[in-house]
């Protein structure tokens, strides 16, 4: 195992391109690392960096504190997972999976022992004299992580690798890889464009965009406390409301609505216009929530009846904070003008689309940022509150 880290790295192509930016990342040994964004966001170059598929223009890549900028990709021990498998067709399950140590001419019998300990940690050892053709795309998959396994490298490197999944296999797959690493401890940079993959298996998350690490942390810490308006609404599904507000004295007015501030989520010392996000959680239907909490008058747009929950869509007269497009997550209205607004609300809602309901909202739930920067203007330093619960019955 080994610890990775950028230093200043940047990834220049020759029409003055770049790609990343000015990269600084430390991965520790034996982490988890996940690094998401948009399309175009850096994140497989940064990761082919790692791998020596994609030459470095400036700063340092260390792998085991070693710079390893013009070592070849066979010398730098690691092994790397694709999003389209690239297993050979003619070759059987056991033959794939150990074709690399065959390449390294190890001896059959370590080939042997490492094929076969790596296909009882996936679930493989029934498949291997099976042909690729013959699997289902989870398997191959398993086939394909099974491949890298037997090497026994430094670090795993893994690009987009359940994308080509349906989305049932993508839930196995990603307890499935918790459960590997898990047990492996082997350093694991991940790069995905789907937050919930990245909520779920990432110990630390990068969240890129246009060549920048924009927020480094703990999914949970990424959730609570954005560092900018990008961050809060790109981590979170259903995505963060974002919308154009003004602090006005002790209230916070967004179209027209006007809410009291709770003091623990007041930017200090702010007045005028601000950015103002609110998860979809915040919101409760007024029958089921606590007393106390200020209330908002909607009608219902959309209704989304999960199950465990409902999402209840409805518009809100105020602008659309300029940066949400960018994150792809916030709805937007059809037709008219405003912004479209989520809450998530009980699953036995008897709400439906047109009625005029009122919902409860949160002021210690708020986030605020700052509408020319996208800074946050609480800090990263302060964390949303927990939602209290209701005393047990009796």
């Amino acid at each position: 195992m080994a610890e990775i880290e950028f230093d200043d790295v940047v990834k220049r192509y020759p029409d003055g391109f770049e790609a990343v930016k000015h990269l600084n990342l430390e991965i520790k040994d034996g982490e988890f690392v996940i690094l998401v964004g948009p399309s175009g966001c850096g994140k497989s170059t940064a990761l082919r960096m790692i791998a020596g598929l994609e030459d470095i223009s400036e700063g340092d890549l260390k792998i085991g504190g070693e710079v390893v900028n013009d070592l070849a990709p066979k010398d730098r021990d690691i092994a790397m997972v694709f999003q389209n498998y690239a297993l050979y067709p003619h070759m059987s399950v056991r033959d794939n999976m150990g074709f690399a140590l065959k390449l390294r001419k190890e001896k059959p019998e370590e080939i042997n022992r490492r094929v076969t300990d790596a296909a009882k940690v996936l679930d493989l050892e029934q498949h291997l004299d099976r042909k690729p053709a013959n699997l289902s795309g989870g398997q191959r998959q398993r086939v394909a992580m099974g491949r890298a396994i037997v090497r026994e490298p430094k670090a795993f490197l893994m690009d987009e690798p359940l994308s080509n999944l349906d989305a049932k296999l993508r839930v196995g797959m990603r307890a499935s890889l918790a459960q590997l690493h898990a047990r492996l401890g082997v350093t694991t940079v991940y790069v995905t464009h789907d937050q919930t993959e990245a909520m779920t298996l990432g110990q630390r998350v990068a969240v890129l965009r246009d060549g920048r690490v924009l927020q480094v942390d703990t999914p949970q810490a990424l959730y609570s406390r954005p560092v900018d308006v990008f961050v809060a609404g790109f981590i979170g599904t259903p995505a963060m409301n974002l919308v154009e507000a003004r602090l006005d004295g002790d209230d916070v007015v967004f179209g027209s609505n006007r809410v009291p501030l709770d003091p623990r989520r007041r930017p200090p010392g702010r007045q005028g216009r601000v950015v103002l996000g609110i998860r979809p959680e915040a919101f409760e239907e007024v029958q089921v929530a606590r007393a106390g909490l200020p209330t908002i008058y909607c009608t219902v747009t959309v209704l989304e009846e999960l199950g465990a929950d409902a999402h209840v869509f409805f518009l809100v007269d105020a602008a659309p904070a300029g940066d949400t497009r960018a994150t792809g997550g916030q709805a937007e209205p059809l037709a008219g003008e405003g912004t479209l607004f989520t809450a998530r609300v009980e699953p036995n809602t008897t709400t439906r689309v047109g009625d005029r309901i009122c919902l409860t909202v949160d002021p210690s739930r708020f986030h605020f940022f700052d509408p020319e920067t996208g800074g946050s203007l609480l800090g990263t330093a302060a964390e949303e509150p927990q939602p209290e619960l209701a005393p047990a019955a009796g």
